[in-house]
């Protein structure tokens, strides 16, 4: 008998379809035809959805919640609740294809702190209605629900925590109404800023066909193997295939979301466990949501720069908990700075990256998280002194890098330019130094068209000093990969101008302050070659400075040939000399955390030798 046959024909007598044919997003089994039927509900504005049955629910391992619901645009939104109603909100966030269960583990530990833990199913997800046509899902869709949700619940001052895909629904509502959180935390997640009219992934053609296509997931042992060392794959081959992987979700006749789940965790999971993350989907014709959520990130052009602006300038509590064992994009450690290095209230928290913690790091290792944010949470961020400001974060974005400049291989009488904000930091000051060298070669039109006025207002700075154009005195520069104090990684546009974030200074600059030692945070060994003049500056206790650059902010007409005469033309305070000297052998200047710098009149900069 052809059962295919008869099943598409008892499904449109019984539910009435419209003449759009749904037959490729049936699962057919051996079973009889009239035990495949499902109930397909319609809302008011014609939007065909189907609801797992709860008996698909009963008796789930570690999950004794019960469900409540609310109705946005005809369809039920679920969410499992725990802890005291007055207790402040902690809102959780999962991802795809897993579900609200995935919190299981957290759950208890932050209701019995007293919080009031709310854990929402996305649309299609878990217990939430689940329409069958995957035209009905979108990017945006999914984020106005979520803030509608918030909003029927009469939701404040949350506490979030967001992870894959709950972090680009979440993180976009929070940087849109960043009053309604008392605090982020993100695990594994972001929020991408995509241009315009780009579409990350390849449209995928014909998505409703089922295809008998390989699982990305099948070389996954149940046990994970560490795939990092530090920071780097320890196998470049074993980075995450996201276009296999989206293509697999939407038209994989095996894809089930137990397999995902098992592979991106760290630790195997139980049998029972395995069929709670199937429990939503009986069948094919529940998973539409679930098969399409990977292929909304060509959705997300154009749409999160507001967003992103919202996240950028948010200064209450933000916390990161990675897991370090997840190969796809949201794994490394780069995602993870991403937040440190742009978010303002990520400054001084204590992010971390959890061993023994895949992707899904909440089943891995959702004690010590939910443990993590009670103390996070009960901790009064707000009377931290931030007087110690050597992990500062500056609201500055980190663009990435677009321009690239190999500089000469000698740097000598090699034209560059600094961008030097001044950020508060507490009670104190914190001076970022941000440097042309590796961009650009500091063009005069872009320079001069930099005003710092406008740079202020954009970025929300207290001070800025644009110092430039400088050019080399050294030979060469080299950052040390010893003793790093901070990762200066961030890429910043000043107007046309491309640079990388280089150094910080733990003050404020003073313009008036010649000759007095400010002090730089940097790794570097400057090279001086022998049979190059190079020029010092002597204090009164014997001390010396070499120059590492001299500028044209004062005299715009100088060159490296007027510096052997500079002597006569500085107003040196009492008891200090300058000095030409003829190298007779390399002279390498290293720097490790911590360097002296002073500057004459002319803005030249000179760096003190220490032993």
């Amino acid at each position: 008998m052809n059962y295919r046959f008869l099943l598409t024909t008892l499904f449109f007598a019984v539910v009435l379809l419209s003449a759009c044919n749904k037959e490729d997003d049936m699962v057919i089994d051996d079973q009889p035809p009239e035990e495949n039927l499902i109930d397909t509900l319609m809302t008011a504005d014609g939007i065909q959805f189907v609801r797992t049955p709860e008996d698909a629910f009963q008796n789930l391992p570690d999950w004794p919640y019960t469900y409540q619901y609310l109705e946005i645009d005809g369809l039920r939104q679920a969410y499992a609740e725990s802890g005291p109603a007055d207790g402040e909100v902690v809102l959780l966030l999962h991802g795809q294809p897993s579900w609200s269960y995935l919190y299981r583990s957290m759950i208890p530990v932050l209701a019995d702190a007293g919080y009031r833990v709310i854990a929402m199913d996305h649309l299609g997800m878990g217990r939430s209605d689940k329409p069958i046509d995957i035209a009905d899902y979108s990017y945006l869709g999914h984020g106005d629900r979520l803030e509608r949700f918030i909003l029927q619940l009469g939701l404040s001052d949350i506490n979030l925590f967001v992870q894959d895909w709950g972090s680009l629904i979440g993180l976009r509502g929070a940087g849109l109404n960043p009053g309604w959180f008392a605090s982020i935390s993100v695990g594994n997640g972001s929020l991408p800023v995509i241009p315009q009219g780009m579409q990350p992934l390849p449209p995928i053609a014909n998505p409703n066909e089922i295809e008998d296509l390989p699982s990305p997931f099948a070389a996954f042992p149940p046990q994970q193997t560490p795939f990092y060392d530090g920071c780097d794959l320890i196998d470049e081959n074993s980075s995450f295939d996201f276009e296999a992987w989206a293509v697999y979700s939407m038209k994989g006749a095996s894809y089930k979301a137990s397999e995902v789940v098992e592979a991106l965790t760290w630790f195997d999971l139980s049998q029972e466990v395995e069929d709670a993350y199937d429990a939503p989907f009986p069948s094919r014709e529940y998973m539409a949501g679930t098969r399409v959520f990977p292929a909304l990130v060509n959705e997300v052009g154009g749409v999160n720069a507001e967003a992103w602006a919202g996240l950028t300038s948010y200064t209450k509590p933000f916390l990161t908990i990675w897991g370090d064992n997840d190969n796809g994009n949201l794994g490394t450690c780069e995602a993870q700075q991403t937040f440190i290095d742009n978010v303002p209230g990520a400054a001084g928290k204590p992010h971390t990256r959890i061993s023994q913690a895949g992707h899904f790091l909440q089943s891995d290792q959702g004690v010590e998280i939910a443990n993590r944010l009670v103390e996070f949470y009960a901790f009064d961020w707000a009377n931290v002194s931030t007087n110690d400001c050597e992990n500062f974060n500056s609201p500055i974005p980190n663009q990435g890098r677009t321009q690239m400049l190999i500089p000469p291989a000698n740097f000598r009488d090699f034209q560059y330019c600094e961008v030097l904000p001044v950020f508060e930091c507490g009670d104190d000051f914190v001076t970022e130094v941000y440097a042309s060298v590796g961009h650009n070669d500091c063009p005069d039109a872009d320079w001069f068209e930099l005003n710092a006025a406008e740079l202020k207002d954009q970025f929300g700075m207290v001070d800025v000093r644009l110092n430039g154009p400088r050019h080399w005195v050294l030979n060469s520069v080299e950052a040390n990969a010893n003793g790093q104090t901070n990762n200066y990684d961030k890429i910043a546009l000043f107007g046309n101008i491309e640079m990388s974030l280089q150094a910080q200074i733990q003050s404020a600059f003073s313009e008036g302050d010649l000759y007095t030692e400010s002090e730089v945070l940097r790794t570097t060994t400057y090279t001086y070659l022998a049979g190059n003049e190079v020029y010092k500056l002597i204090n009164p206790q014997g001390e010396e400075y070499i120059m590492q650059s001299y500028s044209r902010l004062i005299d715009q007409d100088q060159t490296i040939d007027d510096l052997a005469t500079l002597g006569s033309r500085l107003n040196l305070p009492s008891g200090w000399s300058f000095l030409v000297e003829v190298l007779q052998a390399d002279f390498l200047l290293v720097t490790e955390g911590q360097a002296f710098v002073i500057t004459d009149d002319f803005d030249n900069a000179y760096q003190k030798i220490v032993d």
